[in-house]
């Protein structure tokens, strides 16, 4: 009997599989004609599995299905299914930048902004020239590799510090060594090219475990340093050590000391990690013990007077573009609003002092507020539970109590300390513990400050608990930093002996609510230039509205000038009332609706979500004689709340609309002229916008500082390791969040006009230009900061360089400076695309 040929059976089985596949792309194709996106979907995902062969030939409407399919979901908030889809999409299309980077546009608009940022590096990986991923890759590094990286690195008497320390160590004989949150690595290579026998490091996040890994590698150390990509909390002995060590090195700090977690993770360490201590007193060799380096710190702080630091936290007038609005509602920041402090909110924020805008003046003298000693496992044990220490600080200066500065002294070992004082060059910002109790609270030489200094929740606190005059005599409770209630504060029985009996002469105020608004949104309270422009703009406008309607307000019924849009808003027969109709879009808290409010017969609509500042923005109203129904919040009146640009009702067209232009950051807000074309299409024909046209500034500058904190400049700073061309791969050609009045600078040029966009106009985002720049003096071009004139009409306008300006500017960052002399021309080309500005610059 002759055998049969293996193939013969298989015929009718390849016949079905055709069929099916056939079937399946006619199937997704029918489908998608009929734009069922989530069945053809499923289709196309069915057809690749059974013929893989075909990714190719259907990639480019695979793609397409997938993205309508994730538009819907996405208005559907179905989160969890959009995540699916692109995961079985790159399980088919590993190496398809175009998925990589819709996904992360999809997590950056869920506010997903580490893990999107990781999406749009490999997107930029897969296709260095893909623009779109590139631009969306600038614009979220920040979140991937945080800036202060490089300002680290550059440091080079912070990292010789560390390698003295830890050679002095490793060559005493603590030759095994852990690197907790070992970053680039440079502390691990110190300790090996020191002579330790055995490396480890750990590293949680996972961009920065992959950038260490190759660091370590590029510097010959590959199999002599074990990098984990883990927590130190979660290691164990033998598991991932092969013994307990006898040193560990970390730099697990912020400007707070204790708030990345040191002191968790070092009693973590002693208790599982590291050998024993060595016994206090005991001298001789450090075989068979552990230690820590940093060895201890030293905490210092002042008190401060800066009115930089108020306008970000305080409520700074009684009265804002005619408003009144410190008698109705007490406003305060996130910084230390709570009594307790969760995981989710930090006591204090951050400020480089020596930079700060206006400067400060140190109300007191420095004091020593705590001290820690790292190679003490009882003492780190005891930190959180011990009782606060209470400081008696005499006042030195008369001034306003705007917040407490804190500062630290590391002391590496015996020999070698890092401090982060406001006075040294450091890369290290300070801690700023804001004062956010009543409105200028002055002090002045005779006063005592009493305050509280704790660990609490992992970090360092300060409670500023009361003024005391020389007489002896309470001047002041101040609700500030934890925020506690003046009755509470004086009913503790630990209040000490100067507190006892005292009375305070202050009237207690009435409040109807408490707000919490960001900082940002604060400052812009503040900005009475802002307010102050808005009101006069929206004035003009109104008045040339109703004086081409004879003066009588009305809701205008015309065609749809949106041309089949689809604009669904929910029907209300009061909604307009007859009146003009304002907008406001603007990001966060804004008082805007209600300057418009008291200028005439309008309807003003608010775009807050929160039901708190909505109750705030309603008493305001009220407080200040503005009718309830002239207010309303444009989200209750949505059934599609995806985009708030809609008609106010069917049939009616806006008045005006604000739209939120600049962020703070100092960069054009994403979206802003496809915002534009669409709102556009929903004014009257007399309508505006507003602002209604931007300019773009910008000049030739010279900053080392800029250089140090955009890139790793070289081998030098980071002692001949190389690890410049790995954390440079995350270097982003702007710097946002500047203070350019006092960033260390050399002006270059004249400030010159970049680029218009006229948002009444404009229906393009990609537009480029080209100017002639000469330059006024001679020196290295390494930056061109930018700014902007926003005009809210042809004569009001906005400068987002200014002293009482909210917003902060941004900077272009040359890759390789251009050395200039007096007279020198130069071209400079922009490109502005989707809200992104590059910049190349050239000898003319």
């Amino acid at each position: 009997m002759s055998a049969r040929r293996p193939g013969r059976r298989t015929r009718p089985a390849s016949r079905g599989r055709a069929r099916l596949v056939y079937r399946s792309l006619q199937s997704a194709q029918d489908y998608l004609e009929r734009e069922d996106f989530g069945t053809a979907f499923a289709h196309y995902l069915l057809l690749l599995n059974l013929a893989p062969e075909l990714k190719d030939i259907i990639r480019e409407s695979f793609q397409h299905t997938l993205f309508k399919w994730a538009e819907e979901l996405d208005s559907l908030s179905r989160i969890q299914d959009i995540f699916d889809c692109y995961e079985q999409a790159l399980e088919l299309y590993p190496n398809n930048e175009v998925i990589w980077n819709s996904m992360g546009e999809h997590l950056f608009s869920m506010g997903f902004r580490d893990e999107a940022a990781g999406y749009f590096h490999k997107a930029v990986k897969l296709n260095p020239d893909f623009a779109d991923a590139r631009e969306n890759f600038y614009r979220v590094a920040n979140w991937l590799v945080e800036r202060w990286h490089f300002l680290m690195l550059n440091d080079k008497k912070r990292n010789v510090a560390y390698q003295r320390a830890i050679q002095k160590a490793v060559q005493s004989g603590c030759t095994s060594v852990l690197d907790i949150g070992t970053g680039t690595g440079i502390l691990s290579m110190f300790a090996k090219a020191a002579g330790a026998s055995r490396v480890y490091a750990c590293e949680l996040s996972k961009t920065m475990y992959e950038l260490a890994c190759e660091v370590v590698a590029s510097n010959q150390m590959a199999g002599e340093i074990k990098i984990l990509h883990m927590k130190s909390l979660d290691m164990e002995v033998p598991k991932d050590l092969s013994s307990r060590v006898s040193l560990v090195v970390t730099e697990t700090v912020d400007a707070g000391l204790f708030g990345e977690g040191i002191v968790e993770s070092l009693i973590h360490a002693w208790q599982h990690l590291l050998l024993p201590p060595r016994p206090a007193g005991r001298e001789g060799p450090t075989e068979g013990f552990g230690c820590v380096i940093p060895l201890h710190a030293v905490v210092f702080g002042m008190a401060v007077e800066c009115q930089e630091i108020r306008r970000h936290h305080r409520v700074c007038f009684n009265e804002v573009g005619g408003l009144r609005v410190d008698e109705t509602i007490t406003w305060y920041s996130p910084v230390s609003n709570e009594p307790c402090i969760d995981d989710a909110a930090e006591p204090y924020t951050t400020e480089r002092m020596r930079q700060v805008p206006g400067g400060y003046t140190p109300l007191t003298d420095h004091f020593q507020a705590m001290t820690i000693d790292f190679n003490n496992p009882q003492e780190l044990e005891e930190l959180t539970t011990r009782k606060p220490c209470r400081l008696c600080l005499p006042v030195i200066k008369e001034g306003v109590l705007d917040a407490i500065v804190a500062w630290f002294v590391l002391q590496l070992d015996e020999d070698t300390s890092l401090s982060t004082s406001p006075d040294e060059e450091t890369c290290w910002e300070q801690a700023v513990y804001p004062v956010q109790g009543m409105l200028g609270q002055r002090v002045k030489p005779g006063n005592t400050l009493v305050v509280d200094v704790s660990c609490k929740n992992s970090y360092l606190v300060f409670h500023s608990i009361a003024v005391l005059s020389h007489e002896h005599k309470m001047e002041t409770e101040v609700n500030t930093l934890s925020n506690q209630l003046s009755d509470n504060l004086a009913g503790e029985a630990e209040l000490c002996d100067a507190l006892a009996n005292l009375q305070t002469t202050s009237e207690p105020r009435m409040t109807l609510l408490h707000c919490m608004l960001e900082s940002s949104e604060i400052a812009r309270l503040n900005n009475t230039q802002y307010n102050d422009r808005f009101k006069s703009a929206l004035s003009s406008i109104l008045s040339s509205l109703t004086s081409v309607d004879g003066g009588i307000c009305f809701s205008q019924t015309i065609e749809d000038r949106s041309l089949n849009m689809n604009i669904n808003c929910q029907s209300s027969s009061d909604l307009t009332c007859d009146k003009l109709c304002i907008l406001d879009v603007s990001e966060g808290f804004s008082i805007l609706p209600l300057i418009a409010a008291k200028l005439g017969p309008v309807k003003v609509f608010s775009s807050l979500e929160k039901v708190q500042q909505q109750a705030a923005l309603s008493a305001l109203a009220e407080f200040n004689d503005i009718s309830k129904d002239v207010l309303e919040f444009w989200h209750n009146y949505l059934e599609d709340d995806s985009t708030l640009l809609q008609r106010p009702q069917t049939g009616k067209l806006w008045s005006v609309i604000i739209l939120d232009a600049v962020e703070m950051c100092g960069l054009i807000r994403q979206g802003l002229v496809e915002k534009a074309t669409l709102a556009r299409c929903l004014l009257r024909p007399e309508g505006k916008l507003l602002p209604q046209c931007i300019k773009i500034y910008g000049m030739f500058i010279e900053s080392e500082t800029l250089q140090q904190e955009s890139s790793v400049q070289g081998k030098e700073a980071t002692l001949g390791f190389n690890i410049a061309p790995f954390i440079n791969q995350f270097k982003v050609p702007v710097h946002v969040f500047l203070h350019l009045s006092t960033l260390p600078h050399v002006r270059l040029s004249e400030p010159v006009e970049l680029l218009k966009l006229d948002l009444m106009s404009l229906a393009t985002d990609d537009l480029h230009n080209e100017i002639r720049v000469q330059a006024h003096s001679c020196g290295r071009i390494t930056a061109v900061p930018f700014w902007y004139e926003i005009y809210l009409d042809t004569e009001i306008s906005l400068n987002t360089w200014s002293d009482t300006s909210h917003w902060k500017q941004a900077a272009f960052v040359l890759d390789n400076p251009i050395q200039v002399n007096a007279g020198d021309e130069l071209v400079l080309k922009i490109h502005y695309h989707k809200s992104n500005i590059s910049m190349i610059v050239n000898h003319g």
